[in-house]
């Protein structure tokens, strides 16, 4: 089994009567790891999947006693697609207080319900953490980073998802069921939307402008929609963790973009899924949007299990001189530019140079990116 980053600092969290809360999208690895964790506290945890329509209804409107029979003496609760029950946040919080020496558990694939149901009710009751598709420093301390660096095509195509590591050769048919069952109709039945076409082609159309600036109003004629409803669909996409968008850095230069958003999927092979070309390089037109789309969320996985709190943008001047990814962390920053070409040479921005004199400089390809991603793990 392939261990995650967060197992330790998240096992480090349990028994200090607050609630675990892991997020992420469906099929990551967020039930696995913590039944592993659970397991190594209390061999026979219970276990609640909120996929089942009784385990809902219970946990609905629960009262103490009957959490008090269903707990019985077991030390861990884990409540697994916690968000699909309806005032979620109120069951757990009744759990967290009642309940001191019991460890509550919860995994959450959408922050739409179990966001707006937890956010007040279980404020300094919880501790929070959000598990992404495998990150290269965690595929890297399983095998070696030779046998990674070898395996980044595949990567670049299939992305990281546990079952595309786990059944090589079944790669294709596995991302696209996750794609049609979750993507679409699990989003759909959450959302409540009425036009799933128009979602549907929303994606497709972010697919393709991976690493260019995205406009609302472009969008919206593209799928028919005004700009309010591309916006709130594009909300919805990030809450599901399917993309994440990246904002425009600026210090108020007069030159600088300061509003342009960028959007990335945090997996390569969703990305492809969507679009339905799972093609080799070298039959392909957008080998460089797959690599920057990839770099990119390497870096969103790796602060994020990192617990590093650095924030990423990109940058862009009036003159349409540009820099792919601006990382800030205490003050410091860094900028790296993404390229699949090694021998590409690269010359930052003067105008971005001249001003942010302290910055640091790299320069991303696919000879160097492990040292860059795997640096700090």
């Amino acid at each position: 089994m392939i261990e995650r980053v967060l197992e330790n600092y998240i096992e480090s969290k349990f028994f200090k009567g607050k609630a675990i809360i892991i997020t992420g999208a469906r099929q990551v690895g967020k039930t696995t790891m913590l039944k592993k964790l659970a397991k190594k506290k209390d061999q026979s945890f219970v276990f609640l999947n909120c996929d089942e329509a009784n385990v809902r209804i219970t946990l609905e409107n629960i009262s103490i006693e009957r959490l008090k029979s269903i707990i019985g003496t077991h030390k861990i609760l884990l409540i697994d697609e916690a968000q699909r029950v309806t005032n979620i946040g109120l069951t757990l919080k009744l759990i967290v207080d009642n309940f001191p020496e019991v460890q509550l558990l919860v995994t959450g694939s959408s922050s739409l319900d179990l966001a707006a149901g937890t956010k007040e009710s279980l404020t300094g009751r919880k501790f929070e953490y959000h598990l992404f598709p495998f990150s290269v420093a965690e595929l890297v301390q399983h095998t070696n980073i030779l046998t990674e660096e070898q395996s980044l095509e595949k990567r670049l195509i299939f992305g990281s998802y546990p079952d595309a590591i786990n059944y090589p050769g079944e790669e294709k048919e596995l991302l696209l069921n996750l794609t049609n069952s979750y993507l679409f109709k699990d989003i759909l039945a959450l959302s409540g939307i009425r036009k799933p076409v128009q979602l549907e082609k929303l994606v497709q159309a972010l697919a393709l402008q991976i690493g260019n600036e995205i406009s609302y109003n472009e969008l919206g004629q593209m799928i028919e929609a005004d700009k309010l409803t591309v916006e709130r669909y594009i909300d919805l996409l990030e809450q599901c963790f399917v993309v994440f968008r990246l904002g425009a850095y600026s210090k108020n230069l007069r030159n600088e973009v300061k509003k342009g958003k960028k959007i990335y999927f945090y997996d390569n092979g969703i990305r492809n899924a969507v679009i339905q070309n799972f093609s080799p390089l070298s039959l392909r037109q957008d080998t460089g949007q797959l690599f920057e789309n990839y770099i990119v969320s390497e870096f969103i996985k790796a602060n994020s299990n990192q617990i590093k709190h650095a924030k990423h943008f990109f940058w862009r001047s009036f003159q349409q001189q540009e820099i792919d990814l601006i990382e800030e962390f205490e003050g410091d920053l860094t900028a790296y530019e993404i390229k699949w070409n090694e021998n590409k040479k690269v010359k930052f921005p003067t105008t971005f140079t001249n001003v942010y004199q302290n910055v640091q400089t790299n320069v991303i390809n696919k000879k160097n990116y492990t040292d860059l991603l795997v640096r700090s793990f």
